[in-house]
């Protein structure tokens, strides 16, 4: 990452800055499009200091279930330095200011050794109270940082556990079809063959992508309106329409940010990338394979900063990884009224992951795509309400498998497969039986107050008080092509046509499956 870097930023040098060594060739290109490593905090802490000041025994057992070990006293460590600093400071600005009105009264008397005394001390005071702020900012920093990159505390009912192996069932329904032949993978199967298009994705964008068409593109499109429909018409979620590019505090804000900035995709304009390079080449600005690049004497990351402040545009964004960002962020920053609660929202979108990790892994067909479509659910609800409401976005999630008859079954992750920013998290996994196993299509998570207090979301309670961090929690309702694969398999027949759920049918105009050739019947 870092020569991909610093090569483009050496083309950018080119191109902009004539007077730059102009004999250096760059390597191609790389794209607007790319993985950024490099990222500045600056959110509010994601744990409550409070508490871990008031009990550190009870923060270190949550941190140890996520195999953590002594967290509270590096962090106290930190605190205390910052607030020592803190006090400091204010001490010397009293003395400061009582130096201060007593400069007059010497200058008044006449004394004019006391006037210089006492102006001169002023003077030391407000060079003491500068150097101790910039100490207790420092430290604030480093605690933001240590905080920042700490997980979520495991709900008290979510089983400790290394990996997914530990993961527990709790709920199974519907019985996977007993074929009369072996039945094959969703992208085996002739009714596919002309609308699932790897080759061509493949010229277009490189690994993991795919072009739909013909009776599979529409199939497609119909289980998302399906979706839509079923969470909008019998759920009651407020369906919404959000951006796929979103600011970097939106992605802190649900904590994407800054530990898993590696799965996602960073974007900008021409002028920006220039700076997205900055910090990374800021580290190696005395590394003669670098400064080469540069014939005058000014170190390569002012240049390259200067070139990003000429630039006509700055704009840097993120693609979403799902529609969880810009929906849980509509209460960034905001306060509301604890009557409104809960807000409840669907969005059907693109969504776009590197899978950082996953080489090799579901190399064939759709099932692990960098460029994907979800249904996605978020609420933000009363703290006293998210348990509950957890338990029935995992409902809704499950009705869209129950309607379109596909066997799935439900577990609850262990400590040790449980994502960064959340609490609890119900996955449901769906029968494939092209890989005759159960694979995820939704996961429905709760983080409590975590995203919240990233994003300083809060409620005024209706009796009055100071407001109070919201709950989030969000879920796949479910992913669209995870469950086109599903619908597929399930629906698969020996001749390789496929009849598709009752459910679709009215999506489709009547339509009742695809036949071997690829069309609609």
């Amino acid at each position: 990452m870092v020569l991909a870097r610093t090569l483009y930023v050496a083309h950018l040098l080119g191109k902009q800055m004539p007077h730059v060594n102009q004999g250096f060739k760059a390597a191609p290109v790389w794209g607007i499009w790319g993985v950024k490593d490099d990222i500045q905090s600056g959110t509010s802490e994601m744990h409550d200091i409070k508490m871990i000041r008031e009990n550190p025994a009870a923060f270190d057992a949550a941190m140890a279930r996520r195999g953590l070990s002594g967290i509270s006293k590096a962090v106290l460590a930190i605190d205390s330095a910052r607030r020592a600093a803190i006090a400091r400071a204010e001490a010397a600005l009293t003395e400061r200011n009582a130096a201060s009105k007593q400069v007059g009264a010497a200058k008044a008397s006449g004394d004019e050794a006391e006037f210089e005394r006492l102006r001169a001390l002023v003077g030391e005071k407000k060079a003491e109270i500068a150097a101790l702020e910039e100490e207790a900012k420092a430290k604030d920093a480093e605690l933001r940082d240590m905080l920042m990159g700490l997980p979520n505390l495991p709900a008290e009912d979510v089983p400790d556990g290394a990996d997914e192996d530990d993961n527990v069932e709790i709920k199974r329904r519907g019985t996977p079809r007993n074929f009369a032949f072996d039945p094959k993978e969703h992208y085996e199967l002739a009714a596919v063959q002309d609308g699932m298009d790897f080759e061509t994705a493949a010229k277009l964008s490189g690994s993991r992508f795919v072009v739909m068409s013909g009776a599979v593109a529409r199939v497609h499109r119909a289980l998302s309106q399906f979706m839509l429909d079923l969470h909008i018409d019998k759920h009651g979620l407020l369906e919404t329409n959000v951006p796929v590019l979103v600011r970097s505090e939106m992605m802190y804000g649900t904590g994407q940010l800054p530990k898993f900035g590696e799965d996602s995709y960073f974007g900008t304009s021409e002028g920006s990338r220039a700076k997205q390079a900055h910090s990374t080449l800021s580290k190696y600005k005395n590394n003669d394979d670098i400064n080469k690049i540069c014939v005058q004497k000014e170190p390569l990351e002012d240049v390259v900063n200067g070139i990003f402040e000429r630039a006509p545009t700055k704009e840097e964004y993120w693609l979403i990884p799902t529609a969880e960002v810009p929906l849980t962020n509509f209460m960034n920053g905001e306060v509301v009224d604890e009557t409104t609660l809960p807000h409840r929202y669907v969005a059907h979108t693109l969504c776009f992951r590197s899978e950082a990790g996953s080489a090799g892994r579901d190399t064939s067909g759709m099932l692990r795509q960098h460029q994907f479509e979800k249904v996605e659910m978020v609420s933000i609800t009363h703290p006293d309400d998210s348990a509950a409401e957890h338990d029935a976005m995992s409902r809704r999630a499950e009705a869209i498998l129950e309607a379109l008859d596909l066997p799935y079954r439900t577990v609850i992750l262990c400590t040790g497969d449980l994502g960064f920013g959340m609490k609890k998290t119900h996955d449901i996994e769906v029968w494939l039986p092209g890989q005759n196993m159960y694979r995820e299509i939704s996961s429905v998570s709760l983080a409590g107050d975590f995203q919240a207090r990233r994003m300083n979301a809060r409620f005024r309670p209706a009796g009055g008080g100071k407001p109070e961090f919201v709950h989030t929690l969000n879920g796949s309702g479910v992913a669209v092509g995870r469950c086109l694969i599903a619908v597929l398999e399930n629906g698969q027949n020996e001749d390789g046509s496929v009849t598709l759920p009752a459910a679709l049918h009215p999506y489709l105009g009547g339509k009742t499956g695809i036949s071997a050739e690829g069309k609609l019947a």
